[in-house]
């Protein structure tokens, strides 16, 4: 099983625009990145996002670079400050490949509990419209395959 890790592409400010679309910049970076996974024919099971405008935006950009088989949907329990055991339980119980397209700290706690066991571990230094691809070898034990973070692309 993979879990691709996606942390939204650059918003605007609350104070810009209250419900934080992606800035030029974000919109950018994050082409930048699905140019960059396309060639690689990435294939998930099911592309979650949370319900805020900036991580629908950056999902919308990403389903365009990956086959989902499954679907592309909203889904509850993603936003920042959400527990992220619920999803790590459904996680393990699937056993399917997903993409999470989610916020700081969630998708770094997430990380961290499924890498160490401990959610504060901050195991993964996680960039706005970066992905980070976890593999799970044996039942319960993850480890990072590979990242790519916009920063990293011409």
């Amino acid at each position: 099983m993979k879990l691709y890790l996606v942390q939204h592409a650059k918003a605007a400010s609350k104070a810009a625009a209250p419900e934080r679309p992606l800035t030029e910049e974000g919109r950018q970076d994050i082409q930048k990145v699905a140019a960059f996974i396309k060639p690689l024919n990435l294939c998930v099971d099911y592309l979650w996002h949370s319900t805020k405008k900036r991580a629908i935006e950056t999902a919308e950009i990403l389903a365009e670079a990956v086959k989902i088989n499954q679907g592309k949907m909203a889904r509850e329990g993603l936003a920042p400050n959400d527990n992220v055991t619920v999803i790590k339980d459904e996680l393990v119980s699937n056993q399917q490949d997903i993409m999470i397209v989610g916020h700081m700290p969630f998708v770094s706690k997430l990380a961290s509990l499924l890498l160490t066991g401990r959610e504060l571990a901050g195991t993964v230094a996680f960039r706005q419209g970066g992905i980070v691809v976890l593999s799970s070898f044996e039942e319960n034990q993850w480890q990072i395959e590979w990242m790519v973070t916009p920063d990293l692309l011409v």
